[in-house]
């Protein structure tokens, strides 16, 4: 995700359409959607693998859904982080170089 805003920054920086705070949001967005496809489909795929997983009843099967469970639980956690969280922490972290507001008093 990183890598995505990074690049949607730099393009948006390079075309000189980096100037407020909204100008850093559609950036932002801008490299998030990008990144939402590829997120959407490893997330999709490793759950349709982990599933069947935690719902079978064979010989070892206990021993599977104990290594399964938690695959489960980091797929989602890491898909909520990366395309809630990280986006809004680097928006705090590239707000400290957006250019100050023109009206703003010097203290």
């Amino acid at each position: 995700m990183l890598l995505y805003l990074d690049l949607a920054y730099a393009e948006h920086q390079r075309q000189g359409r980096m100037r407020s705070w909204a100008d850093l949001e559609d950036a932002i967005v801008e490299g998030a959607v990008h990144r939402l496809r590829p997120k959407m489909m490893t997330v999709a795929v490793m759950f349709m693998g982990l599933l069947p997983i935690m719902w079978s009843h064979g010989t070892g099967a206990d021993v599977m859904k104990r290594i399964a469970a938690p695959m489960i639980g980091g797929i989602f956690t890491s898909f909520l982080m990366e395309l809630l969280v990280y986006p809004a922490i680097y928006a705090i972290w590239r707000r400290r170089q957006l250019p100050s507001p023109q009206g703003a008093a010097l203290a």
